[in-house]
């Protein structure tokens, strides 16, 4: 921080001081709000690692599922029925954006719209992994929403905690001990200014007192 070459005057110093007050105020504010954020960080952290853990999971079994039924099919009934699927199945996607705690995240509203209730394709070829793969997949689906929206918030949080910490780091490291300095310079130059005028008022006293005793 640069000061303008402020004159060592009592007015000076108090403006000075007042901006170190306000400056302490806002560093236990930042602190504060770094705590809240660190809490935040954490619970989500913890959230992230619960729903990744059931994300991958339901991808393990997605994975055994789809090639249990592609073996039991073959690649072209496979083929024909994963098409079929385009045309019964629709997902549904809607964002809205919700703030908390001075981020703004993004929230998914997800839904798979299905056309007919049957499925399109014939019981008497498919095998059961194949209705278990659809119902698999649309937990995984929803799950991988759930995920990516934690990811979000972490990364928001990240993000934040970083533009805090620099703010934070700006005035412990430079703005406050720069006032601290400069209040610390202008005492003492105000000190020395009171000085030399105690001494020359005291020389002219007594140079005043010596006239007197002359005369």
């Amino acid at each position: 921080m640069s000061f303008k070459r402020l004159k060592p005057t009592k007015t000076n110093i108090i403006a000075l001081e007042k901006r170190l007050k306000f400056a302490r105020k806002g560093q236990n504010f930042l602190e504060y709000k770094r705590e809240q954020l660190i809490f935040q960080i954490k619970k989500t952290w913890e959230d992230f690692l619960i729903q990744r853990k059931k994300f991958l999971d339901l991808y393990r079994k997605s994975l055994l599922k789809l090639t249990k039924a592609y073996k039991k099919m073959g690649k072209r009934d496979f083929s024909i029925i994963s098409k079929l699927s385009t045309i019964q199945y629709e997902p549904e996607f809607s964002v809205k954006y919700v703030k908390k705690i001075g981020n703004v995240f993004s929230q998914i509203d997800y839904q798979l719209l299905q056309s007919k209730k049957l499925p399109p394709y014939s019981f008497e070829f498919t095998s059961t992994e194949l209705d278990d793969l659809i119902e698999l997949l649309k937990e995984f689906f929803e799950n991988l929403i759930l995920l990516a929206e934690r990811e979000d918030i972490l990364l928001k949080y990240a993000m934040n905690f970083k533009r805090l910490n620099r703010r934070l780091n700006g005035l412990k490291n430079k703005f406050i001990p720069d006032l601290q300095s400069e209040i610390k310079k202008l005492k003492g130059m105000l000190e020395e200014m009171e000085r030399e005028n105690f001494v020359r008022l005291k020389k002219v006293k007594d140079l005043i007192n010596k006239k007197q005793e002359i005369s």
